[in-house]
């Protein structure tokens, strides 16, 4: 029998996709299909080609004609050869491709693209790319615990049952839903066990699944400020959203059984343990308010403790669900507290809701690794998990103080709030001005966004002028310069308020 492909030494090497066509024979055919693929940028600088045995192999021609082709290229200067190193493609001069127009540019945080600037308006023509990062969203990628979380890996891998390298289970690894409704119990007051939490990739993950169940239906109330995002994926499952008003002590939950247009909502949205994005709790006394509405209404309440981990100076606020799980959703993930790369999320549901929702996501797990899942049991049972938020919550603070005392020092007339806990603020601008100032951030090649980025678009009241800012995401070295390029895109105490 003749050698299989796959086991001869020809096999060996890295595999590479050219397609030899034209007139001129093999050789000058490769050499063409090379030339076409590093002038359009599929073999980058420095990138190592296969030997030639091994690309003669795959192509189906002589080794000779390989050889004679990458020598030739070589002398052309599209490629390099040393003793050692192998062939790669040269380094080049040529300038990257140029940016393609009329697409928006990506964007790390932030409720939508373009700011806080009104539809239709453009960002100012000398705007450079952002220097700094102050959109909120994002925790300081660089502080990742690699080390740790890499342990916790290798533990979790060595550990698997061989039964965790098939198809997931949807409702997520047993390992991890244990883990969670211990470090969940402990840490947020949360009453669970494991049967009733159902892993996600994060919130709004989450909220697509409920919209598949009786936990979302027809019109929902929220708070008048959140993300817009949030807001989006409701409306694609055509359920209505009605805003309820907010002040110091969080939303007006009270209203939830007195207004008119809030009639037939069975559902609110909450982030009663940091208000997005206004900050502060939500009081005990609306706590209370909306638990029983819910009992007597037979309604469900939905809480986001998107970053309840992070607070500073007050006592840790425990999490709504403990009141009432049977009338409470209560979501949480990792995206603030160790990275969104992660994609690890989780649901606490009524013991009703967790059937529906698991026929919602399907029989198979189609979004979370299984690998990552243990991984995270393994830190959160090992104590990883602790040791890092508490590193880090020493860092946000450090970066909120220096905040506030740049504030104090170079803009004293701007107030802020919401610093008591998580990974952002809120600046209150003059009226009139929050337009100016975020478009002077974008010429200070600043990343912010403006406040009425998060308001509800049926939202009644006067609007309050203000800048959201992300203290969590700027490097350390960075954040000082970020902070000098925040003061002087701020409005004076004298400002105009004229739009």
């Amino acid at each position: 029998m003749a050698e299989s492909w796959v086991n001869s030494a020809e096999a060996l090497g890295s595999d590479l996709h050219l397609e030899l066509a034209g007139a001129g024979g093999r050789r000058a055919a490769l050499m063409r299909a090379l030339r076409a693929a590093i002038r359009g940028g599929r073999l980058a600088p420095g990138t190592r080609l296969p030997p030639y045995r091994s690309l003669a192999a795959d192509l189906g021609i002589a080794r000779n004609t390989v050889a004679d082709a990458y020598a030739e290229l070589v002398a052309e200067g599209w490629l390099t050869a040393r003793q050692g190193s192998g062939t790669r493609v040269a380094p080049r001069a040529d300038p990257p491709p140029a940016r393609r127009t009329g697409a928006p540019a990506a964007r790390t945080g932030g409720a939508r693209p373009g700011g806080s600037r009104a539809e239709g308006e453009r960002a100012p023509e000398n705007a450079p790319r952002p220097v700094h990062n102050l959109l909120q969203g994002s925790p300081d990628a660089a502080a990742f615990p690699r080390t740790a979380w890499l342990a916790s890996a290798r533990r979790a891998l060595t550990a698997a049952p061989s039964e965790a390298f098939g198809p997931g289970d949807p409702q997520g690894r047993p390992e991890l839903r244990r883990a969670l409704a211990d470090y969940l119990a402990r840490a947020r007051g949360v009453r669970t066990d494991p049967d009733r939490i159902v892993i996600c990739s994060g919130f709004a993950h989450a909220l697509r699944l409920l919209g598949g169940t009786r936990a979302l239906r027809h019109k929902a109330a929220v708070e008048a400020y959140g993300l817009d995002f949030h807001r989006s994926l409701l409306a694609a499952a055509g359920i209505r959203t009605v805003p309820l008003p907010l002040d110091e002590d969080g939303a007006r939950t009270e209203e939830l059984a007195t207004r008119r247009d809030l009639r037939g909502v069975t559902t609110v949205l909450l982030t009663p343990a940091h208000q997005f994005p206004t900050g502060g709790p939500l009081h005990p006394e609306r706590r209370a308010t909306a638990v029983d509405w819910a009992r007597a209404r037979g309604g469900l309440i939905v809480e986001d403790d998107y970053d309840g981990e992070f607070r500073y100076d007050r006592r840790p606020v425990g999490a709504v669900q403990g009141l009432d799980p049977d009338r409470v959703l209560y979501v949480g993930s990792v995206s603030k507290s160790l990275s969104p790369a992660l994609r690890l999320g989780w649901m606490v549901l009524p013991d009703a809701l967790v059937d529906e929702a698991l026929a919602a996501k399907g029989e198979r797990e189609g979004w979370v690794s299984a690998l990552d899942q243990l991984t995270l049991a393994d830190f959160l049972e090992s104590g990883g998990y602790d040791r890092h938020v508490r590193r880090m919550r020493q860092r946000y603070r450090r970066r909120r103080d220096q905040l506030v005392a740049a504030l104090a020092e170079r803009a004293p007339h701007i107030r802020v709030s919401g610093i008591a806990a998580g990974l952002h603020a809120v600046l209150a601008l003059p009226p009139g001005t929050e337009r100016s100032a975020v478009r002077a951030a974008a010429r200070q090649g600043l990343a912010l966004d403006g406040l009425a980025d998060y308001r509800h678009p049926d939202a009644v009241g006067p609007a309050q002028d203000g800048v959201v800012v992300g203290y969590a995401a700027p490097p350390d070295h960075a954040f000082a310069g970020a902070l000098d390029a925040l003061c002087r895109a701020l409005p004076p105490s004298d400002s105009s308020t004229s739009r």
